[in-house]
């Protein structure tokens, strides 16, 4: 069975999305989930799921013992869902290939740096952009710019807010996120 980590800092719709892919298929299970925010809604999923968490701090992390936790785990696959930091350079070394992010925007558009959730979304409809969507990628040390895995589109409305948007986005998120998961884990077999 393989073994997936996944950071996350805010609510968790999309953890909860792998995570209930992985009970249903028997193929993974999300062995750690890794958050930078103490109160983050993630960390109650890991709770009521019984997953591993582990609360970690930019001004104190010390990367190479991250690294070694991170190990001890043997992931096939690190997934970032929602998670606010830029990976350090010697953690996207160490899992070159196997960290994967889920950005709400088609890149190379309306990525980068501040680029997540609601500017994203404010950002596309700011530009009068008529289609958006999400872009599966794999992370590697800039900002939104690993190799591009997936991307699916939706269309932009006239009287879309940010809001509106994002609801959609996040449909497109949590269908597509566990199905590439899934995609990916195969050619490791």
């Amino acid at each position: 069975m393989h073994s997936l980590i996944i950071f996350a800092s805010g609510t968790g719709t999309n953890a909860a999305a792998i995570i209930a892919w992985c009970k249903e298929n028997n193929k993974a299970k999300v062995s750690l989930i890794v958050s930078n925010k103490p109160g983050a809604g993630v960390l109650d999923i890991a709770r009521n799921e019984h997953i591993p968490f582990l609360i970690i701090d930019k001004h104190t992390i010390h990367e190479a013992l991250l690294i070694e936790q991170l190990q001890s785990y043997h992931p096939s696959l690190i997934i970032l869902a929602g998670f606010m930091w830029k990976i350090p350079a010697s953690i996207t070394g160490t899992f070159a290939g196997k960290i994967i992010n889920i950005h709400p925007a088609l890149l190379p558009a309306y990525g980068g740096k501040g680029m997540y959730g609601h500017h994203v979304h404010e950002a596309v409809i700011t530009a009068g952009e008529k289609e958006s969507g999400i872009t599966i990628h794999y992370v590697n040390e800039a900002y939104d710019e690993g190799n591009i895995i997936l991307q699916a589109h939706c269309a932009v409305q006239n009287a879309d807010t940010s809001d509106t948007l994002a609801t959609r986005i996040h449909k497109l998120e949590h269908y597509y996120y566990p199905r590439v998961i899934e995609f990916l884990l195969a050619q490791l077999d």
